[in-house]
């Protein structure tokens, strides 16, 4: 960097040339247009300076002023500029204290009147300098970027980097982020490299299907923007308002408080009819419910199918009626939710529309199991953005499967009605393999797999003794030794236990319906069996459920942030 100043000249001509600006800019694109102007005097002795932090805006030099944002009130000037710099055969008027409280590069000149800089652009500088007065950037683009951080280095002003780095991160969309990644670690800005690894873990799914992106990322980096994904919050139990394909719901089987009873906002309030299903979550530490967000209107709720891959929520399939449609029809859509950005989208639809289908996550892909009366089963590719047939279950399996899971990297399903089978998937052979069903012929509720153990819980409707309703009794199927054994039951007091569904979070598998929800704890004292498997217990204290909710509650897992997008207890549901 280069500054110098010409050789003084007489003050009464410098000083006819003086005008006191307050809340704009003036910038000369030109050479000086008088001999007084150019010098300007090498030193400032005999001039008053003013205090530092009461001035604004430079001064012009020739050209009528640029409009510029209103100051902040404790630099509104008093005092006229008071420094000329010239920078690319251009100049501009400012004030010294204002430049010197913000930049060690204008304390150290001080003294000077008219300052030449190098190796900063005009564009740059101005960026720079509106910062300094206003303490915003607003013209700050990806394509400016490197002049501005490079400029801000020159002039060593710190806090500007920061500044440009915040105005960058608003900027941040799919079309840019790579492009800003590589420019932050050019430049060492590690705030904004932070901020475009944060976007796209934010947007996992549009990054995964952009070669231009998630091609160009080195494999450490599309661990890391997969692990901070996952570790963007804290895990949550949800559930979600569904309904059964062959439920029929009479006029007086859904409260009529339902939507009276919560708070609304003026765009929640819709009949009853036309109200969509619910998402909730759950509060632990409250236990209690708070309503996250609404399932799409396009969505079908009846028949379908949920569930988690990448901390995104799937809806698939399910029935679909139409105005004048005398019968419902299968659908093929696919619904995403996106918990960190609060928002729902589309992905592509299933080659086969289907109902009471099975719907699962394993190693980075989406299957959609069989259906009612179905047998063919689907892959989703979520970078291909891709559906594609894979083996069919067996014929003569079962109509609709009861109850699927994920466990050792194979799908486990379970159906049947005479009598019950459990079919394996491994998708590395591509093929379904007959697996030992236990004795019980008690409805099975649903199936969950922690570490490599599945649980099955049965529901019985019977009465036990002393007064006692029918229970639960927990099946544990070893998936490496391939045999079942009981491992807990769970009889209530009053009323029989009704079918629920189950999630596992943590060591705990909560097992939710309308009445209420119970843990099924498999930590408990830590007692393991010959083979392995915990020895689980149930909480006597049952949870309460969502306050008025209907249908089929479905549990399922999600990372939530950690500033919820969903109001505050007793607030309207904000969409």
């Amino acid at each position: 960097v280069d500054a110098t100043s010409p050789s003084s000249s007489s003050s009464s001509s410098s000083s006819s040339s003086r005008r006191v600006v307050k809340n704009q800019w003036d910038i000369n694109s030109a050479a000086p247009e008088s001999e007084e102007e150019e010098e300007g005097g090498g030193g400032s002795r005999g001039r008053p300076q003013p205090p530092p932090g009461s001035f604004s805006a430079p001064a012009p030099v020739g050209e009528p002023p640029l409009q510029q944002p209103e100051p902040f009130p404790s630099q509104v000037p008093a005092e006229e500029p008071d420094l000329v710099i010239e920078v690319s055969g251009r100049r501009i008027r400012a004030h010294k204290a204002v430049l010197a409280a913000k930049s060690d590069y204008f304390r150290a000149r001080y003294s000077r009147d008219i300052l030449r800089v190098k190796g900063v652009s005009y564009g740059a500088l101005r960026l720079l300098l509106e910062y300094v007065y206003t303490a915003r950037m607003g013209e700050v683009r990806h394509d400016n970027l490197a002049e501005v951080v490079s400029g801000a280095r020159v002039l060593q002003m710190p806090c500007a980097l920061h500044c440009a780095a915040e105005a960058m991160r608003a900027q941040l969309s799919l079309e840019n982020c790579y492009q800003l990644l590589c420019l932050a670690k050019k430049q060492r800005l590690a705030e904004l490299r932070e901020a475009a690894y944060r976007f796209m873990s934010d947007h996992y799914l549009q990054v995964l299907r952009e070669p231009s992106v998630y091609g160009r990322l080195s494999g450490a980096e599309r661990d890391l923007i997969l692990q901070r994904r996952l570790e963007a919050g804290k895990a949550c139990l949800l559930v979600a308002e569904v309904s059964d394909a062959f439920e029929r719901l009479s006029a007086g089987s859904r409260p009529q408080s339902r939507e009276s009873s919560r708070p609304q906002s003026p765009s929640s309030v819709v009949s009853l009819e036309e109200s969509s299903s619910l998402l909730y979550s759950y509060q632990e530490g409250a236990q209690e419910w708070r309503v996250l967000t609404r399932l799409p209107e396009e969505a079908n709720a009846k028949g379908c199918a949920m569930c988690v891959l990448y901390n995104y929520l799937f809806l698939a399939g399910g029935l679909c009626t139409s105005p004048g449609d005398q019968r419902p029809k299968l659908s093929d859509k696919v619904f995403c939710y996106n918990p960190l950005t609060d928002t729902w989208s589309q992905v592509k639809p299933m080659g086969q529309p289907r109902s009471q289908l099975k719907l699962l996550a394993l190693d980075g892909y989406l299957y959609a199991v069989g259906g009612e009366c179905l047998f063919t089963v689907e892959k989703y590719d979520p970078r291909a953005d891709r559906w594609s047939p894979v083996a069919p279950l067996p014929k003569g399996a079962f109509a609709v499967a009861h109850e699927a899971t994920t466990c050792n990297g194979e799908i486990y399903v379970s159906g049947g009605s005479l009598f019950y089978r459990l079919l394996k998937y491994d998708p590395k052979r591509d093929e379904w393999q007959e697996c030992p069903y236990n004795s019980s012929r008690r409805r099975s509720a649903d199936m969950v797999a922690y570490k490599s153990f599945i649980y099955r819980f049965d529901v019985s409707s019977s009465r036990g003794e002393q007064g006692q309703g029918g229970g639960v009794e927990v099946f544990q199927y070893n998936t490496v030794a391939k045999h079942w054994r009981q491992c807990a039951s769970f009889r209530p007091t009053g009323s029989p236990v009704q079918p629920f569904r189950c999630a596992a979070l943590g060591s705990t598998i909560y097992c939710v319906n309308r009445t209420g929800m119970l843990s099924f704890n498999l930590s408990q004292n830590g007692e393991v069996e010959a083979d392995g498997g915990l020895k689980g217990t149930f909480d006597t204290e049952l949870l309460k459920a969502p306050f008025d909710s209907k249908g089929l509650l479905l549990p399922f897992v999600l990372i939530l942030p950690e500033k919820e997008k969903i109001g505050e207890p007793g607030s309207p549901l904000t969409l």
